[in-house]
């Protein structure tokens, strides 16, 4: 027994010393990296983002080709499908054409006027009736429209809006009260999303509710609301579910609210009373009439999901996301362009998605946890994607380590940093930091918290129901030229391509090298998880840390 006993306990060191020496060979700094590039990269933007793909809108046949694309891709890498033998995940879906009248009758006691669509306003619905409308409905400014008991804030408190429009600003109460500890200051929580608005103005009762826009408040021109006129949205499909929504919903331009308030006998420094702790909600005096055609075609979207499964735990899932789909074909713009390509937005993360997959196949080993790599559909709709896979998850939450999101990559040039947007919500913001540091590099965080960008990207479903998550932008310093050259660059993309025509792949002017510093810093963070046992969470006074650990202990 002893002499047969000897060989087998070396047979089994040298096993397990070589299984340590790949283990440490996967992990070695630069493993993996090599296997991305800026020339694959480019390849699948230019054809992502190439006119032929209209823009990507689901439900077009645009998304048949770009789901086909990305299932071909993922089977060339190597990946497995993602949802048993399939690499789709169907998500049903309803799309919502409108045609809304081209005027807002208002009446008040004194005058009656018009309001012009697109001009003043931009409006639209969520239901699928053939027709609503609004008739002779009376308005109510309330405010920020926020009922938020953990900041003792309640708009709606002491009056009814049932049957009526209400009149809401755009982002928080601490937004333009300059009070830092009123809500978050200039950082914008989910509150302040036009999204929350709406389905809490539906909570209410009222009919009808109306953004005042501001382009500072809200991070975007006029124009991108109006790229929304008498167009086509997609929700999840509401049929069996219990759904409240407002008939009309909307945005009103700045002007087009001071002349309402102008109508009710006031002026545009009501406005700054919301700022302020007892604020009631005001009826203005004024009703508003106007209707909205309605056609709703159900149909199937698409999720697509490939998989590298884990050598040693194969029940644990790290997911790689990225949204597929952009806004289609819609408004020309000045130079007659109507395709919406959406070459940065987000052709570049999704293509980012191949490239980490390619990363994780180089390596020597396969990685001891599952990898998911979901490029989700409807992003530009309202998360819709991201949302029916939170809610339909095909592997379980409590399995699922971390959400590493990509939503717009940096075509412009290297950069010293990498910015963390939702400063000092989970332990993925820690790992990005040693990463960037082991490469040289720093993280820095979103100069705008104002904008709520960590509510606007496919992670945020992820973070709703307790999955860690890691939101990057591109960062801003450049290498050479500095953060004032940076910043003009993200502004300029900001004013003129975002969310238009214009936002095309130019492969002149496209470096890419900085995509690929960046997409490098997710893979080092997904790689380190990929190979350790523990879980990593969500830090103190993150509001998803409850959430994480009631679902553990299920």
């Amino acid at each position: 027994m002893r002499s047969s006993f000897i060989p087998f306990s070396m047979a089994a060191a040298t096993l397990l010393a070589v299984a340590c020496k790949e283990n440490k060979s996967a992990m070695a700094d630069n493993a993996g990296l090599p296997a991305m590039s800026a020339d694959s990269l480019g390849r699948h933007i230019a054809v992502l983002a190439s006119d032929s793909f209209q823009g990507r809108k689901p439900f077009t046949e645009a998304e048949t080709k770009t789901i086909d694309y990305l299932q071909a891709q993922f089977a060339a890498v190597g990946l497995e499908p993602g949802n048993g033998n399939s690499y789709f995940q169907d998500v049903p879906m309803v799309n919502i054409t409108t045609v809304a009248a081209p005027t807002m009758q208002v009446q008040s006691p004194k005058t009656n006027f018009n309001l012009k669509g697109f001009d003043d306003y931009v409006v639209w619905t969520n239901k699928t009736d053939s027709m609503v409308s609004l008739d002779k409905s009376d308005l109510v400014f309330a405010g920020y429209g926020v009922v938020a008991p953990e900041y003792n804030w309640n708009d709606y408190a002491g009056i009814d809006v049932k049957g009526k429009v209400v009149l809401v600003l755009v982002n928080d109460p601490g937004y333009n009260s300059g009070d830092s500890i009123l809500f978050k200051g200039k950082t914008m929580t989910y509150y302040g999303r036009w999204t929350y608005k709406f389905e809490e103005a539906a909570r209410q009762g009222a009919r009808g509710c109306l953004i005042i826009h501001n382009t500072q408040a809200a991070s975007y021109p006029f124009a991108v609301v109006q790229n929304n006129w008498n167009g086509s949205r997609l929700r999840l499909d509401p049929r069996g579910k219990n759904e409240t929504n407002c008939d009309v919903i909307g945005w009103v331009s700045g002007p087009a609210a001071n002349k309402l308030l102008s109508a009710a006998g006031l002026d545009s420094t009501v406005l700054a009373k919301a700022d302020q702790r007892g604020f009631k909600a005001m009826p203005l005096d004024l009703k508003l009439s106007t209707s909205i055609r309605v056609k709703a075609d159900y149909n199937m979207s698409h999720n697509v999901i490939g998989k590298i499964t884990g050598a040693k735990h194969p029940d644990q899932y790290i997911i790689y996301t990225a949204h597929w789909d952009h806004l289609g074909i819609g408004k020309p713009d000045e130079h007659g362009d109507s395709i919406y390509n959406g070459a940065m937005d987000n052709a570049s993360a999704t293509a980012g998605l191949i490239e980490i997959a390619r990363a994780f196949k180089s390596l020597p080993v396969k990685p001891e946890r599952t990898i998911l790599f979901l490029a989700v559909t409807a992003e530009e709709q309202g998360l819709l994607g991201s949302a029916y896979y939170a809610q339909n998850p095909i592997y379980p939450v409590a399995n699922t380590v971390a959400n590493i999101n990509m939503d717009v990559l940096n075509p412009f040039g290297k950069t010293k940093d990498i910015i963390v947007v939702g400063r000092g919500q989970s332990d993925l913001e820690d790992y990005l930091q040693e990463a960037a540091e082991k490469a040289g590099r720093y993280i820095a965080y979103e100069t705008h918290p104002e904008a709520g960008y960590y509510y606007r990207s496919d992670h945020f479903n992820f973070a709703k129901v307790g999955i860690p998550s890691l939101y990057t932008e591109r960062g801003i310093d450049v290498i050479g030229k500095g953060k004032e050259y940076g910043e003009a660059l993200d502004k300029e993309y900001n004013e003129k391509r975002y969310h238009r025509p214009a936002d095309q792949y130019d492969p002149a002017t496209w470096t890419l090298a900085g995509a690929i510093d960046d997409l490098g810093l997710m893979f080092q963070v997904g790689k380190r998880l990929a190979f350790e046992e523990k879980m990593p969470g969500w830090k103190e006074g993150s509001e998803f840390k409850s959430i994480r650990e009631a679902s553990l202990k299920k």
